[in-house]
């Protein structure tokens, strides 16, 4: 008899009920996307620190203050702006994917008496759900990297998009279709480095935290977990990040693009700008990624527990 009851009724697989898939990649989405329209000045300053220098020419920028004060002085307060529309977009695509991903894969391989997955087994989900975010966002990553890095080239060679459709059409039109996928590789490298230490680390993180007993499940916990995420994902991703940069900006010179691939904008940086130049920028990545994790998750634990107290209390 109990075969013919509908699946809602008593939940009798004993797992508390949860949001449906599909709120889970909206939310995750607008997490991000929220936590761009704060962090975009931040990411700006980064994509800008981690192109100073390129190619054995002289830094443009000392320090990230520099850097800032200098776009502010150029281009006005709009210009520390730029690109929004195409982080906005990113935040839709990579985000929505990533964290829908996660989400769903976590849940399914938490225990049915409520034990999460250990620390490997996080690492994996992160891995797999940013390598499929990273694939689906990469053109709006290529239109963000080319938006951010306009305003430092001089007024003839500037691409001038409009907002990130124009980008996504004009490089469509100009340099195929293929070209909106440029650096997927080193994308969804980055991706898989990142997630496996920033949402794996956010988890282990909290989890370590309400073990310990000082703390409960609200924003200060959330937050000092975020904070240790961010720490973690910025200095294993640095190297990955910058590779990722150069490729999605570089232009073709006499037919022949700047770099062959990711290996070789290592090799190139390391001789001309040296080996810690891999970590050019950390300040500013971690101004930019670690208030942005800070926020995504809070925005997204906020979500999740209003969903569950209208939808699923009863």
């Amino acid at each position: 008899m109990a075969a013919t009851a509908s699946p809602g009724a008593g939940r009798m697989d004993g797992k508390p009920r949860t949001s449906p898939k599909s709120v889970k990649f909206l939310f995750g989405g607008l997490a991000g996307m929220g936590a761009t329209v704060f962090v975009q000045p931040l990411d700006l300053v980064k994509n800008r620190m981690q192109l100073s220098g390129e190619g054995a020419k002289t830094r443009e920028y000392k320090t990230s203050f520099h850097a800032l004060t200098s776009i502010l002085k150029a281009e006005g307060l709009r210009g520390i702006y730029t690109g929004l529309s195409a982080g906005l977009l990113r935040q839709a695509t990579y985000t929505t994917t990533r964290l829908g991903i996660y989400t769903v894969l976590f849940e399914r391989l938490t225990g049915a008496d409520g034990t999460p997955p250990g620390f490997l087994l996080k690492a994996l989900i992160g891995m797999t759900a940013g390598a499929t975010g990273a694939f689906v966002g990469t053109p709006a990553e290529v239109a963000l990297i080319r938006m951010t890095a306009d305003g430092r080239l001089p007024a003839d060679q500037r691409r001038g998009y409009k907002n990130v459709f124009n980008a996504l059409i004009r490089i469509a039109r100009e340099e195929g279709v293929l070209t909106l996928w440029r650096g997927c590789i080193p994308t969804m490298a980055r991706a898989v480095v990142v997630n496996a230490a920033q949402l794996a680390s956010y988890s282990q993180s909290k989890q370590f935290l309400l073990d310990s007993g000082y703390f409960s499940d609200n924003i200060l916990c959330h937050f000092c977990a975020s904070m240790i995420s961010g720490l973690v994902t910025t200095a294993a991703s640095m190297p990955v990040d910058i590779v990722k940069t150069r490729i999605q900006n570089m232009r073709m010179i006499d037919g022949k693009p700047e770099y062959k691939n990711g290996l070789d904008v290592l090799v190139k940086v390391v001789r001309y700008e040296g080996f810690f130049s891999l970590w050019k920028g950390f300040t500013p990545y971690y101004a930019r990624l670690g208030p942005h994790t800070v926020l995504t998750f809070i925005f997204l634990e906020q979500m999740n527990k209003a969903y569950k107290r209208l939808f699923l209390s009863g």
